[in-house]
């Protein structure tokens, strides 16, 4: 029993970073998917896509609504409709909420919410154009069920996602239309690592207290492990799993105080 995408194009927006994006486009293509790769950069867009089999670039910024019909446009014309999205474009805010700007604010809304949302629905207008099913994933954070310190924006955005996936599910499930959510606990990236820097004078060692003493599994979780969820979210085989949001954390959201406190 294998996990099969055969046939089916896959859009994965945010495809070409250095987070979440090649462990969801490398899990597509092992899966034998077709990767749609977006970025905000052509060329770094076009980069990502040459690592895959019949990969193709797409550039565009997900918040705004004539790029993401422009995107659509063009994956049409060149690969026909797709099959899957996943909501990976995302950004960051290490900052306490009464710190924090309204142009901060209202980024963070409208790449990891409203980026969302506009993806979601050319997608969906697509699909009823052509009578055809279809699978969503938007990418959370498990700061969407537990948070800390500097994070509350962030947090609510992620928390937004969850809801709106749900609502997503109930909505288009007369469609034949699934939407999940995948929430990543901590994963290796320059951009997280910076924002750890923010408050973390060693955001190295940070990292590795985290391996350690917050999370039950003592590894860190890989991109690639979450590309893995997301890959089985998308195929026939989650056919009745919608409306859900899973944490791949390694436990992280399991435990109620850290290990070095209870051992």
């Amino acid at each position: 029993m294998l996990i099969n995408l055969n046939d089916k194009n896959i859009l994965v927006t945010g495809g070409a970073g250095d987070g979440l994006g090649p462990g969801i486009c490398e899990a597509v293509n092992d899966a034998g998917g077709r990767v749609i790769v977006n970025d905000l950069n052509l060329e770094a867009a076009q980069e990502a896509a040459s690592k895959y089999k019949g990969g193709l670039a797409v550039a565009g910024d997900v918040s705004i609504a004539e790029d993401v019909a422009r995107m659509f446009e063009e994956i049409k014309n060149q690969c026909g409709n797709i099959q899957g999205v996943v909501n990976n474009a995302g950004i960051g805010l290490g900052k306490y909420a009464i710190e924090a700007e309204e142009a901060e604010f209202s980024h963070l809304y409208d790449v990891d919410v409203k980026g969302i949302w506009l993806v979601t629905r050319a997608f969906v207008r697509q699909l009823l154009d052509n009578n055809e099913a279809g699978s969503i994933i938007n990418i959370s954070s498990v700061q969407s069920f537990n948070t800390m310190h500097r994070m509350a924006i962030y947090a609510s955005a992620k928390s937004a996602v969850n809801g709106l996936t749900r609502g997503l599910a109930v909505e288009l499930g007369q469609y034949n239309i699934r939407c999940n959510a995948v929430a990543p606990g901590y994963i290796y990236s320059k951009q997280s690592l910076s924002i750890i820097g923010k408050w973390a004078p060693d955001p190295e060692k940070w990292i590795e207290d985290h391996k350690t003493d917050h999370q039950c599994l003592d590894f860190f979780t890989s991109a690639r492990d979450c590309g893995n969820v997301v890959a089985f979210l998308l195929s026939d085989l989650s056919r009745s799993i919608t409306g859900q949001t899973i944490y791949v954390d390694n436990g992280t959201t399991n435990l109620l105080y850290n290990n070095r406190y209870t051992q």
